[in-house]
């Protein structure tokens, strides 16, 4: 199977719909430190709560709608209401290997034990999405009153040991995608239609059982790992070992 096109990741997603402390219904508030994050919506209402250093905002999530946002905004989806999406991830396999901090309170970001804790899902997965979501909450809350700085730099002490691994999945996919593309035009250029020769089909199926994610249900599609595979064609760089996927 080839990867999906640009080194990409895609979910179907059902936002969670419980209460929250603050009485919306949604998801948890996180951050991703390097991929991009877009949403199409195929169904039902909400918006999605974003904190920069700019400021925050509150975006309408209506069907139809596509709505994306770059590394360092912290987000939290709201459901008004059957809010569905499809979920596109830069990087593809870098945000389930750690690419995401929840905005914890300042003592728990702080403690990586405590961090680890708080974030894993463990027993009964609903009520534990649940009080990780509360926990986020409350950071959440906070952070928009002050302190983005401080918590750019807490994602960064949690997450700096992984970041050779995350170097590894860029490399050797959405780069190696790109310089596919590359030697392509060169051949093009050239006169040489031999990639033209493997053109090729793939499909995915719905995955049945979905995940509890960040944000809701999950369905993940199961896209080549590309760190256990060839890179694209075009490539030359070699493949490496999959490092170990942390469990959120």
């Amino acid at each position: 199977m080839t990867p999906l096109p640009g080194g990409v990741g895609i979910s179907g997603l059902t936002v969670y719909d419980g209460e929250a402390a603050d009485g919306l219904c949604g998801g948890t508030p996180h951050m991703h430190l390097v991929c991009s994050e877009a949403y199409v919506v195929i169904g039902g209402s909400g918006s999605v709560q974003t904190l920069t250093t700019s400021g925050s905002t509150d975006t309408p999530l209506h069907p139809g709608d596509v709505v994306w946002f770059t590394p360092g905004t912290i987000h939290r989806l709201v459901n008004a209401g059957g809010l569905r999406l499809v979920v596109l991830m830069q990087n593809s396999g870098l945000p389930e290997a750690g690419d995401a901090v929840f905005t914890f309170p300042a003592p728990v970001l702080a403690d990586p034990d405590a961090y680890r804790a708080a974030a894993v899902l463990t027993g009964d997965h609903a009520a534990a999405a649940r009080r990780r979501r509360d926990l986020a909450l409350e950071g959440f809350l906070a952070l928009r009153e002050g302190g983005l700085r401080e918590f750019h730099a807490a994602a960064h002490r949690l997450k700096r040991d992984l970041l050779d691994a995350w170097w590894f999945r860029w490399r050797d996919g959405p780069l190696a995608a790109t310089l596919a593309t590359g030697c392509q035009l060169a051949g093009l250029k050239a006169g040489d239609l031999s990639h033209l020769d493997h053109g090729d089909v793939s499909r995915l199926e719905r995955p049945e059982e979905p995940l509890f994610g960040m944000c809701g249900l999950l369905h993940t599609y199961p896209v080549p790992d590309l760190l256990t595979t060839r890179p694209p064609r075009g490539s030359s760089e070699s493949p490496h070992r999959q490092p170990p996927k942390e469990p959120f």
